[in-house]
């Protein structure tokens, strides 16, 4: 009976392991051990994955085998890699550098085309279709040093944005043209399979260029809550893209590059969604795909002879020379720096995702040889632990070299901290969302949710309540992980607990929902909102969702006149020009040229470029003008100033009531930047403020107007 046990146990050990449970654990164990492992090393994990594939392998020690399910899970991985690749791309990046990111595109693809093929067909012997897919395996790239230029804060460079460009362009024509290689390759390449290519191309363009954005941005709306079924949902696009392409005749990696592109306004980068899609990517699907690809190396061909390692030394030698020859002239064309030269190579010069995508399918269609393979594994190792070394050199010699950049006179840089008080937990959910994608990304301090409960004999049982309600927030902040400090507090006048609160935990900025429509009294007397403004030096924000984030097509920019003299204005425009970012929205901004001229020289001291539409015609109190730049689908930021502010203007005057009028169904913010600091005496009275004796007639006048329209409306009833 023993001997029954022990040898049932030993059974399951037998290599290859059959066991699926224990299949995934040692592939999860893999996954767990071999980045930890080589980033003492500074190699990329990515390199450690492959490596463990080999070694684990049926060429290796024959752990692992290449079965149906590891098939399966290396096919999601490869489109996995693909769809990120198109998601992550800054689409609105690319198009305010997209001159030069064609330039380079187009150098990065045809130059090592140009040197490979050569060197493939009349040095190393192989036919004309192997020549062509090797060589256009060498101007693919995949930038597995970008995380390093990300750490050390450059990202914004120029430089890296062409390179982030060029991708676009590279990959799109490399995947292109492995899919007229295969047809060429199985006989097929006549008039008739041009005008096919053509026509389902088109036909795969229009639905995943114009039909998915529309679905999906409609099934985000109806099921705004669901969130794991918006995952379900990407991952259903995906594959069905996939599925598309192969149908219109390209390989599927095309579709998953295309879905990424079609639905890269949709997700942005700092969302929830996105967040999910990385992790899972990273965690499982992509690490089991490159541990796949590690298993179909056989090392013993570099031993069996000179032949395998000439072409693996070869294939090496002639990417990096390529890619070398593309930053190099490219640095040339638009007189970058010799750091910048080296920072271009260093991110274009790892072969990766594409890379293995293109040989893989040369592979098991028969194009290529083992050699070719194991030489192209090779590559992708040499690759990407040059691109590393030389990204890494490059980053540091650029960020000691850079002149410093002045500092702004706030310091919110490094600690920025938000406060959202909470009124209605329905609309909290995109107001927290909104919060995320303008916070510096450097601040450690957590985004502050307050509720105020007052203080009267209900007030432990609304402060419990209270409490209970905030939990659920910090569930939803959790799932994009972001810090989340909930406060409930009790006062006796609800501004004056929220401003009492904003001292104690020194944030930056207040973050309200749009509140309602004010009565008689309360324009007489004086608004919690207005209370809030007029008692506090921080940046507020009034914020009305009338749609999620990603249903808009424009943001829209009011500034009033001398706004760029404010002391908050090197604030909030960069917060909105990172807004765009997030959401891929151009910005069309309604200013006099003074602070036009004025948004160009912040951007251009800061070495950014400006990508702002400026309106011709300019008049601040006529919202009519502005409406006619408006459509329903903008998010419209309005930048008010208080009284005591050098841009103010009387039209700023009860400007959430105009607003609402006249643009009933958008999204709007309104910004009250930082001024200097607010010295009030009577800040601890509630709603008790001391205003101006011209305040004071304003208030009269307005409340005469509205006994004015009160009894008209009588008489005409």
């Amino acid at each position: 009976m023993a001997t029954t046990f022990f040898d049932h146990i030993i059974h399951e050990f037998d290599r290859p392991f059959q066991n699926p449970v224990l299949v995934f654990a040692v592939i999860l164990f893999i996954i767990l051990l071999s980045p930890i492992l080589l980033r003492k090393l500074r190699i990329p994990g990515i390199i450690g994955l492959i490596i463990s594939g080999v070694i684990i392998g049926p060429h290796g020690i024959n752990v692992l085998e290449q079965n149906s399910a590891v098939n399966l899970f290396s096919t999601i991985g490869l489109l996995y890699i693909m769809f990120i690749a198109g998601l992550e791309l800054d689409l609105k990046e690319f198009q305010s550098n997209k001159n030069k990111s064609l330039v380079f595109g187009f150098l990065t693809f045809t130059i090592p085309l140009t040197i490979g093929f050569p060197v493939c067909y009349y040095l190393l012997d192989y036919g004309f279709t192997a020549s062509l897919l090797i060589s256009s395996m060498f101007s693919t790239h995949t930038m597995v040093s970008y995380p390093i230029v990300s750490k050390f804060g450059i990202s914004k460079n120029e430089a890296v944005a062409i390179t982030v460009g060029g991708t676009i362009l590279t990959d799109t024509a490399v995947l292109i043209l492995l899919a007229i290689i295969l047809s060429s390759n199985n006989g097929g390449l006549d008039i008739s399979f041009w005008a096919q290519l053509a026509i389902s191309l088109a036909i795969f363009s229009g639905i995943m260029f114009w039909v998915i954005p529309k679905v999906t941005a409609w099934f985000f709306q109806k099921l705004e809550s669901e969130k794991t079924s918006h995952y379900i949902f990407v991952l259903s696009v995906v594959f069905f893209a996939a599925f598309l392409a192969e149908l219109a005749g390209v390989e599927p990696i095309i579709g998953a590059f295309v879905a990424g592109l079609a639905l890269n306004k949709l997700i942005p980068y700092s969302s929830t969604l996105m967040n999910r899609i990385e992790f899972i990517g990273q965690s499982i699907f992509i690490p089991f795909f490159l541990i796949s690809v590690g298993m179909l190396v056989d090392i013993k061909v570099l031993l069996n002879g000179p032949t395998a390692v000439i072409i693996a030394v070869t294939l090496s030698v002639v990417a990096l020379i390529g890619k070398w020859l593309a930053a190099a002239t490219t640095s040339t064309i638009f007189r970058y720096s010799a750091d910048q030269r080296k920072l271009i190579f260093g991110l274009s010069s790892s072969h990766a995702a594409a890379t293995l995508a293109v040989i893989l399918v040369g592979f098991q269609t028969g194009i290529i040889d083992e050699n070719a393979l194991n030489g192209t594994i090779l590559l992708i190792l040499v690759t990407c632990l040059t691109a590393t070394l030389v990204t890494e050199n490059a980053s540091r010699r650029m960020l000691t070299s850079e002149k410093e950049e002045p500092a702004i006179e706030y310091p919110v840089r490094d600690s920025e901290h938000i406060m959202i008080p909470i009124a209605n937990l329905n609309s909290m959910e995109t107001l927290l969302e909104f919060a995320v994608y303008i916070k510096n990304k450097k601040s450690v301090n957590p985004i502050t949710i307050l509720s105020v409960v007052p203080n009267d004999e209900e007030a432990e049982k609304n402060l419990f309540r209270a409490k209970k309600n905030l939990q659920t927030l910090v569930k939803m902040a959790s799932a994009n992980e972001t810090k989340v400090k909930i406060i409930a507090t009790i006062d006796h006048n609800i501004a004056g607990g929220i401003i009492r609160a904003s001292r104690e935990e020194m944030t930056d900025t207040i973050m309200i929902g749009w509140p309602r429509r004010t009565g008689l009294i309360e324009r007489f007397i004086e608004t919690k909102t207005a209370s809030i403004i007029s008692r506090t030096s921080k940046a507020v924000y009034i914020c009305h969702f009338g749609r999620p984030l990603v249903g808009h097509h424009k943001i829209v920019l009011v500034c009033p006149p001398l706004a760029e003299l404010e002391p908050g204005f090197e604030i909030w425009l960069p917060k909105i020009n990172t807004l765009s970012k997030e959401l891929s929205l151009n910005i069309f901004c309604y200013c006099n040229p003074v602070t036009q001229e004025a948004i160009h020289e912040f951007f251009r001291h800061r070495k950014h470029k400006c990508s702002f539409d400026f309106s011709e015609k300019y008049d601040l109190p006529d919202l009519l003008l502005l409406q006619k730049q408006v459509t329903p689908d903008d998010l419209l930021f309005y930048i008010a100033a208080r009284r005591t502010s050098v841009s103010y203007d009387n039209c700023m005057e009860n400007i959430q009531e105009r607003l609402e009028k006249q643009f009933p169904g958008n999204s709007k913010i309104i910004i009250y930047p930082r001024t200097h600091h607010i010295d009030s005496k009577f800040s601890e009275y509630g709603d008790i403020n001391p205003e101006t004796l011209n305040q004071g007639f304003e208030r009269v006048r307005n409340l005469g107007k509205d006994l004015g329209n009160l009894l008209k409306r009588d008489h005409k009833g």
